[in-house]
């Protein structure tokens, strides 16, 4: 397993496939992908996809996370899956989406061989979903969870990004959905980008106020598996689901990372806030040059930060999200 600096171990890389996504969400791209200037090189291939999985499996990856921008836009996306299921190694198949696509394709990612699932739903109110996502499909992103839920996936996860004036509300609404579902639905910390300051200086709420409402509620903390992402889960005995809470903002935070990402153009981020990136690209072009990807990413290693600095409003190269991968 690659170890940094701080004897951080990582095991789990998020795969951006697409920049492009179908909603214009208010924190990330609110006029749309449109208005976003294109890339002038393709979005990898996949043949370097199937590369990139087999080295990472080589480097001791086990995790794999497959996000956008919307995943569920590129065509090929079951090959995709397939070729993460087929390579020796990766025992965790994830896809990060907005739900749009989820009823009609639920089955087909599970039987590719999707282990976990995560759906971003900001709100279960159905006009406040819509301010938010732009778009006026909360009906159909539920109904494709609830397809979902009964297809065997080891886990189904909603994310729901907090704001001020809406988390108490949102928190209850939540609760009321986990009551008899086993979903875990996990808060996060509205984060500031290059393109998006001004609104999260609006719209920031910590976690920790969440936090104490749960705990208060007789929620307990759940500890965190060596596979796990940045949540703190907490469980209730009257409740099926969980809730969690993704708190960047929180002292320690970056101390388990276990995470690296790669965008839809083959470039390595050390941290989703860094300063720079670097090309795995010329190493996909075949299986033999994959299997060097390990020596490779750990010699980038001593250059990943023990921690971001949004503490200090520096966000790195974090345009939006759609273009980092979340």
């Amino acid at each position: 397993m690659l170890t940094d600096a701080y004897a951080r171990k990582f095991n789990y890389l998020r795969l951006s496939i697409t920049e492009r996504c179908n909603f214009s969400c208010a924190y990330c791209l609110p006029e749309g992908f449109r208005s976003v200037s294109r890339p002038t090189e393709p979005e990898l291939s996949l043949p370097e996809i199937k590369n990139l999985f087999l080295g990472v499996s080589a480097a001791g990856f086990r995790k794999i996370r497959i996000t956008g921008g919307e995943p569920t836009i590129r065509p090929d996306l079951m090959k995709i899956v397939s070729s993460a299921s087929e390579t020796p190694g990766i025992e965790i198949r994830a896809l990060s989406t907005n739900g749009w696509n989820l009823k009609r394709i639920a089955r087909d990612l599970r039987l590719a061989g999707l282990t976990h699932l995560n759906v971003s739903v900001d709100s279960l109110n159905q006009e406040r979903f819509r301010a938010l996502s732009g778009r006026d499909s909360l009906p159909i992103v539920l109904s494709g969870i609830e397809e979902a839920l009964g297809l065997g996936f080891q886990s189904v996860k909603l994310n729901a990004v907090l704001h001020r004036d809406t988390a108490h509300s949102e928190l209850e609404l939540f609760l009321n959905y986990v009551k008899s579902r086993p979903v875990s639905v996990r808060f996060i910390e509205l984060m500031r980008t290059a393109d998006r300051g001004s609104y999260r200086d609006r719209n920031y709420l910590s976690a920790g106020e969440l936090r104490l409402h749960l705990l208060k509620a007789g929620w307990k903390a759940l500890d965190r598996g060596l596979a796990s992402g940045p949540a703190q889960e907490f469980s209730h005995p009257d409740f099926v689901g969980k809730i969690g809470l993704i708190a960047p903002h929180s002292e320690g935070f970056c101390e388990s990372c276990n995470r690296l990402r790669v965008t839809s153009l083959g470039r390595l981020k050390l941290c989703l806030f860094g300063e720079h990136d670097e090309s795995l690209r010329p190493y996909l072009q075949s299986e033999e040059l994959a299997l060097t990807l390990s020596e490779r990413i750990q010699g980038l290693l001593p250059g990943k930060p023990k921690s971001h600095f949004l503490a200090e409003g520096r966000v790195g190269g974090a345009r939006n999200f759609s273009v980092m991968g979340g």
